[in-house]
């Protein structure tokens, strides 16, 4: 009969309670998600908060905030190298590997944060989902609002109409759907990089810039700025995707679960966003700004048929821009 030390079974023991304990560990499913905003904003914590904990103990999200990860604009490429499996995007950085996503971006195509859902709830939304499936390899989870842009001007000149924005010269992110949307408004648009921007208008090099309001708040716009003009011309959003590989490989039930999450979350940022801007404009007025709703109708049909009569629109699916205003 064989003798074994008792030390020597309990170090088996541990080695195979560890190696079990490292096995479950890699089973887990890799959730790497590169974001450029800080963890504090509404969207962040919605991510962290909600959906961390929504999808399940069997995924390990490990997100990165404030552009630690990769550069910002390059989250989709990470994603599709391997390198990342979740990116929460604008639209605009999916346009540029396929065109047709342009149209999301463009002035007072999506109108407000129910509009929005409503969108990507449709046939419409499926013929993105399917878009990014096919052509960029990525799984739209779902869409997260972000706030509507305004803008905000230096001086006491009344905008009512998008007359009225000629010769302004107003502060748009670089790229060319960007510097459009600017031009759509009846603006001179000027690139500037976003943290530039306070001292851009500080020094008169630009008379406003447009962003949400609660980008005006976080960026302190209104120190330097005097009216913030209600036009309500485009609605910040990402799309929050995931790699198709990781997606695919998921049972039906794990896939209803992250999609659900996704809708939980950002229902709840979205909330967040829309208090946010309430509020803000109570803010801004006790800091001394003049808020005022111009004539928005003016602004949506002057930018819509610059839209249609540009090279920008012949991007656009054929008919989206009519289904999407039916919404």
């Amino acid at each position: 009969m064989k003798w074994f030390n008792v030390k020597s079974l309990t170090l088996a023991g541990a080695m195979v309670v560890g190696l079990g304990a490292t096995a479950f560990a890699q089973d887990k499913i890799e959730l790497i998600f590169p974001d450029v905003n800080p963890p504090d904003v509404p969207r962040s914590v919605a991510m962290t908060e909600i959906f961390a904990k929504e999808i399940g103990e069997e995924f390990d999200f490990k997100p990165y905030f404030s552009g630690t990860l990769v550069k910002q604009g390059t989250e989709l490429v990470a994603i599709q190298r391997g390198n990342a499996q979740l990116a929460l995007l604008p639209p605009s950085d999916f346009a540029n590997q396929v065109p047709a996503f342009d149209i999301l971006g463009a002035a007072y195509v999506i109108r407000d944060a129910e509009h929005l859902q409503k969108v990507f709830d449709s046939e419409v939304g499926e013929a993105f989902a399917e878009m990014a499936r096919e052509e960029l390899g990525v799984e739209i989870l779902g869409v997260a609002y972000y706030g509507t842009r305004q803008v905000n001007l230096r001086g006491d000149k009344k905008i009512n109409t998008p007359e009225d924005m000629s010769g302004i010269k107003l502060r748009m992110p670089g790229g060319e759907s960007w510097q459009f949307l600017g031009a759509s408004l009846g603006a001179n648009p000027v690139p500037i990089p976003y943290t530039e921007t306070y001292t851009a208008l500080q020094t008169g090099v630009i008379d406003g810039q447009d962003n949400p309001l609660p980008n005006d708040k976080a960026m302190k716009f209104y120190e330097v700025t005097d009216q913030i003009v209600l036009t309500g011309h485009n609605v910040g959003f990402g799309i929050l995707v995931m790699s198709s590989e990781v997606f695919d490989n998921l049972t039906d039930e794990q896939k209803d679960r992250v999609k659900a999450a996704a809708r939980k979350a950002f229902a709840s940022s979205t909330e967040e966003y829309l208090k946010q801007e309430q509020e803000l404009v109570e803010f801004f007025e006790g800091e001394g700004l003049e808020i005022y709703t111009p004539d928005v109708k003016a602004f949506q049909d002057f930018a819509q048929e610059k839209y249609k009569s540009s090279p920008l629109s012949k991007s656009w699916p054929e008919g989206m821009l009519d289904k999407i205003n039916a919404l």
